[in-house]
C-alpha cells in the first residue's frame, strides 16, 4: 500500500481557511523551484504560483508543486479557468481564480475545481495529484474534494457589490481582493490607498467574513496586515519580487532610503 505521508496533495487549506487564523503567504511569478522551497523554509504558510502574471509554463508549475511539497509549504495556483483542470492534476492544493465578478461565475468554477456530485471535474488517476494512480480512485476523488481549495478573486467596484453573494457559494473556500485592479478600475491608477478604494476593500472584506468565508488581500508590510485585519482579513499575501527587490536595493545601497514601490 502506498504510504500516505507521501500523497503529492497537502490537503490541509481548507482547514485553515475555516480555522479563523491569519495566514500568511506570497505570490510568486517567477519559474522557480528553489525560490519555492526558500518561501517554505522561511515559514511562510501557503505560496500563489502566480500563472496570471508570471512567466511559469505548466512544466514549470508542476515542479514549483514538488518544491512545495518537499518544503511543506501549501502551493495555491492563480491561474485562469481554462487551466484549472490540469493545475489541479499537477496536485495543485488551491487554485485561485482572477476576475470572479458574480455567483453564477464562481459556481461555474466550483463545477471545474470538485468531482461529482459535488461539481463536474472530470476524473483521471494516471496524474501526479493520484500518485499516478498509486492514490487514484474514489480515495482520491473524496480527498480532492474535501482537501483542495477554490479562492475567488474579485478585483472590481462591480465584483465588491457582489462580494456576499459570490462568497456564499458552496464550494468557495475563501474570496481575494485584488487591490491594485480594484483601484484601477475605479479610476484612480495603481493608488489603492485613496479612500474610496480602502472603503471599497473594506466593504469586501466585510461582506466575505459575513458570508462566512475567508478573506483575502495583499499586505505588504505589517502594518497593511494588521489594517485589513481589523476589516476582517486572515489570507495575507506579499509578493517575491517585492521583497528580493528590496532586498537587493538595501544591499546596494545601503544608506540610501529606498522609495520606489516594487
Amino acid at each position: 500500500m502506498p504510504d500516505p505521508r507521501h500523497h503529492p496533495i497537502d490537503q490541509r487549506l481548507p482547514g485553515l481557511l475555516r480555522a479563523g487564523g491569519r495566514l500568511r503567504g506570497v505570490f510568486n511569478g517567477l519559474p522557480s523551484p528553489a525560490i519555492v522551497e526558500m518561501c517554505g523554509h522561511a515559514g511562510f504558510d501557503f505560496v500563489i504560483i502566480d500563472n496570471e502574471h508570471g512567466s511559469a509554463d505548466l512544466g514549470d508549475t508542476e515542479h514549483m508543486l514538488r518544491a512545495a511539497r518537499a518544503a511543506g509549504i501549501i502551493p495555491v495556483v492563480r491561474c485562469f479557468a481554462a487551466d484549472i483542470p490540469r493545475v489541479l492534476d499537477m496536485g495543485a492544493s488551491a487554485v485561485q481564480v482572477p476576475m470572479v465578478q458574480d455567483a453564477a461565475e464562481a459556481r461555474a468554477l466550483v463545477d471545474m475545481v470538485r468531482y461529482p456530485p459535488l461539481g463536474r471535474r472530470g476524473a483521471a488517476f494516471s496524474n501526479r495529484a493520484a500518485g499516478y494512480g498509486a492514490f487514484g480512485g474514489d480515495a482520491h476523488t473524496a480527498c480532492s474534494n474535501a482537501g483542495v481549495a477554490l479562492i475567488a478573486m474579485i478585483e472590481t467596484p462591480e465584483a465588491i457589490g457582489r462580494a456576499a453573494e459570490i462568497a456564499a457559494v458552496d464550494g468557495v473556500d475563501g474570496v481575494f481582493i485584488g487591490p491594485n485592479d480594484l483601484a484601477h478600475a475605479m479610476g484612480h491608477g495603481s493608488d489603492w490607498s485613496v479612500a474610496a478604494v480602502q472603503q471599497a476593500i473594506s466593504a469586501g472584506l466585510s461582506a466575505v467574513s459575513g458570508a462566512g468565508k475567508c478573506p483575502g488581500i495583499i499586505a505588504l508590510n505589517p502594518a497593511d496586515e494588521d489594517r485589513y485585519a481589523a476589516m476582517g482579513a486572515r489570507f495575507f499575501a506579499n509578493v517575491t519580487t517585492s521583497l528580493i527587490t528590496r532586498a537587493f536595493v538595501a544591499a546596494a545601497r545601503p544608506a540610501e532610503q529606498a522609495t520606489a514601490r516594487y
